[in-house]
């Protein structure tokens, strides 16, 4: 005897229940994509026997339509009813700074009820990390302009109150984003709560000037999560030209995570993902170092 179609408590089998289902039963809520595109700048250098000075960036557009009339954002936009987050993500991140062609990795959601003065907007955020050189950034669609800004990451206070049964540790953090005429900033306070095996964050705007929406919230999350992919995964080789001094690459690490690295320490650490070449610098005013590549085959093993 053949197996007959499962049906619910209504008799229906599931064609018949989609044949009838009626999609208006629910509110549906729009749903966006941002995208974080972090860069390592170099700075002007004067002195030509010193490294050139390096430091994080952050593209963002300016906004040319309500809300947020000719404030910053990130870029990013709403997902169409026949396109996937990603295909929307890059979409929009073309149209809107003619960047196309990266690698990109979904970051987090972002839910909260009023998070969008226009309606109900839940955003898939997305985060990347590219060669700014490879790269022709130009202002399209509706954004007015679009421009990188350096990061700055400073923890501002930390407390811990002990609980009843566990602990909870509150965070003030402070971002400012400059570039050569804007200048954004704003606080966030990070409360973790642990009780037992319960572990919970919440994320709280303080203060904002000059940021959209809730991507100051967005800026904050992306950094610490970029510190921590930093230490076990291949992403900073991304900012990276093909060959690099391991001084180069060092600063590259101590200006995302916002520290000094002991050199010995940091040559030992990532021993395997770098490999040797037969080639040297040629700077002027500088002795001639080792040139390295990354391993392709580190992530593999």
């Amino acid at each position: 005897m053949p197996n007959q179609p499962a049906t619910d408590h209504n008799g229906l089998n599931e064609e018949e229940f989609l044949a009838n289902y009626n999609a208006g039963s629910y509110e549906r809520p729009s749903v966006a994509v941002d995208m974080l595109i972090f860069t390592v700048m170099e700075q002007e250098q004067n002195n030509y026997r010193k490294l050139a000075e390096k430091s994080l960036q952050l593209l963002l557009i300016q906004r040319g339509e309500h809300p947020f009339l000719g404030e910053w954002a990130l870029p990013g936009g709403f997902v169409g009813i026949g396109e996937s987050v990603e295909e929307a993500a890059r979409r929009e991140l073309y149209s809107e700074t003619n960047i196309d062609n990266i690698y990109m990795e979904q970051l987090y959601t972002w839910g909260d009820v009023h998070r969008d003065p226009r309606m109900r907007v839940i955003s898939c955020s997305y985060m990347a990390l590219v060669d700014r050189k490879a790269l022709s950034v130009q202002a399209g669609d509706d954004a007015a302009a679009a421009a990188w800004f350096e990061v700055s990451y400073l923890i501002l206070d930390t407390s811990r109150e002990v609980l009843e049964q566990g602990i909870r540790q509150e965070t003030l953090v402070e971002i400012t984003l400059q570039s050569d005429e804007e200048k954004l900033s704003g606080v966030v306070k990070l409360t973790e709560t642990i009780q037992g095996h319960v572990r919970q964050m919440n994320r709280e705007i303080v203060r904002s000037s000059g940021f959209s929406f809730d991507h100051l919230l967005m800026v904050q999350y992306a950094i610490e999560r970029l510190r921590g992919k930093v230490e076990y995964t291949d992403i900073v080789f991304n900012l990276m030209p093909p060959l690099f001094t391991l001084s180069e690459l060092q600063r590259v690490y101590e200006i995302i995570l916002g520290k000094d690295l002991l050199a010995a320490a940091f040559r030992r650490k990532i021993a395997e993902r770098v490999i040797e070449t037969e080639e040297s610098t040629r700077d002027a005013g500088h002795r001639p170092s080792k040139l390295y590549r990354y391993n392709v085959e580190w992530n593999l093993s």
